[in-house]
């Protein structure tokens, strides 16, 4: 089974310098980032590109404390 660290590897450079980056977000970041948004309070738009779904998550993680080490 998939873990929520199996979903969002951190990132080796900057999400603007990402070859797909632009592309749709992935099935298991929309499903993660419903999860940590839920908890939060937010909502996650729909039409997120990978870059910018992985920067929310990232966000999300510290809001939530599910990033913590």
């Amino acid at each position: 089974m998939a873990t929520p660290d199996d979903v969002t590897p951190q990132a080796e450079k900057p999400t603007d310098q990402w070859v797909t980056g632009d592309e749709p977000m992935t099935g298991p970041q929309k499903s993660y980032l419903s999860t940590l948004a839920q908890e939060a309070g937010e909502d996650v738009p729909d039409d997120l590109s990978k870059a910018a779904a992985s920067e929310m998550i990232d966000r999300l993680q510290q809001t939530t404390g599910r990033g913590a080490s």
